[in-house]
């Protein structure tokens, strides 16, 4: 800290957390004013100031008054410490207990967390969901699971209200991303907790997509348990909640996840609505903007509204879905998977037995390679369907 650096003890509590977080004196005046505009707070310090403030003397060597109340409530935002604890002279290490330890370091770690970092995080939850897509739950899962403890903690010990809801927009993606892999390895209720939990993480950043986005993961689950009248009034009320309030994308997925819903309820007409609003609303390039991650483009709408035709047995299913077959990427082994589910499903209404099983065994050996419970089920379903033909 050039002058300020000079081997010595820590005069206050507060010069010692600064010094912990490697900051000059000047440096987490910079930062303080940082917190105070992005907080609201009126209290500013210059680098003077803080030096006064964490040396406990004032000018010439006096007794320090009491800060201001503003500079008060300022510093124990910051540090989460009354300002009394701050101005006094800091506790020898040794009397802390192990978990003010603990918590003051990762109030530390926390506060380090700057641009880098969070985008350091993005591309680690983007390179784990190339892994899930190509791969499967069965390898990414645990990954993911791993991530959630650590962004927790870090989102749980933040105090900058910028940083914090960044990291909470993440979380709530990792949630997601969790509960959809749960519920692709058969575990409905370990995935409706983890799309529970990324509804409260997604309440706290400025932007009503990422709630909207996992509350409709909750209707999958649903669907998955046999509850389709519930799963329909759930993604009713989400679209409702999201009209205003999200963008083109997110409301085009949406309107696309209430088509599997009504398909699944056998509400074939209003299925097909869904579908077409999903359509006149779909961008007409890549775009993802500041919401979360939509793996939706012409393609991926058109695979789902396959499924959705192939639930309420029209024969269109089987050309809407082979053309998505077609120009599906090969990286998403996943939903290459569930369509071929789905293409077996449209011959076994056809009563084309021949097609079916060619479908039926590439996606027996992709839900064996990735770990998909939920397409094997399908699958058994499916087998027993064309058996009894």
């Amino acid at each position: 800290m050039g002058d300020e650096e000079e081997p010595h003890r820590s005069r206050t509590v507060l010069e010692l957390l600064i010094r912990e977080r490697r900051q000059t004196f000047e440096e987490f005046a910079e930062f303080a004013t940082d917190f105070a505009r992005d907080c609201g707070e009126p209290g500013t310090l210059s680098g003077r100031h803080v030096k006064r403030l964490a040396s406990g003397r004032g000018d010439g060597g006096k007794p320090l008054g009491r800060p201001q109340q503003a500079t008060v409530r300022l510093l124990e935002r910051i540090f989460g410490v009354k300002i009394d604890e701050l101005l006094s002279p800091p506790r020898e290490r040794a009397t802390f207990t192990d978990g003010e330890v603990e918590f003051r370091a990762l109030l530390r770690t926390s506060a380090r967390i700057d641009g880098a970092v969070l985008q350091l995080l993005r591309d680690q939850l983007n390179a784990t969901r190339r892994l899930d897509r190509q791969l499967g739950a069965i390898l990414a899962h645990d990954e993911v699971v791993t991530k959630i403890a650590q962004v927790s903690r870090l989102m749980g010990h933040s105090v900058m209200p910028t940083t914090r809801g960044e990291l909470a927009a993440l979380l709530s993606e990792l949630r997601t991303l969790a509960g959809w892999q749960a519920l692709d390895l058969g575990n409905v209720s370990q995935s409706w907790q983890h799309y529970e939990h990324g509804k409260s993480a997604a309440k706290e950043p400025a932007n009503r997509a990422f709630e909207a986005h996992t509350s409709a993961g909750q209707a999958f689950v649903l669907l998955d348990i046999g509850d389709s009248a519930a799963a329909v009034d759930l993604m009713a009320t989400v679209r409702r909640n999201a009209e205003r309030t999200t963008g083109r994308l997110v409301r085009s997925w949406l309107a696309a996840a209430h088509g599997e819903t009504l398909a699944a309820d056998g509400q074939r007409s209003a299925s097909l609505r869904a579908f077409d609003h999903a359509a006149t609303l779909l961008p007409d390039g890549p775009t993802q903007g500041d919401g979360p991650y939509l793996a939706l483009d012409s393609v991926h709408l058109g695979r789902w509204r396959g499924h959705a035709l192939a639930r309420v047995g029209e024969p269109e299913a089987i050309d809407v879905l082979t053309d998505a077959l077609d120009r599906l990427d090969p990286t998403f082994v996943r939903a290459e998977t569930a369509l071929r589910v789905d293409l077996a499903t449209a011959f076994v209404a056809m009563r084309e037995r021949e097609q079916a099983y060619v479908h039926i065994g590439r996606a027996q050996a992709l839900a064996a390679d990735i770990g998909s419970a939920r397409q094997h089920r399908r699958l058994e379903r499916l087998k027993a369907r064309v058996g009894s033909r």
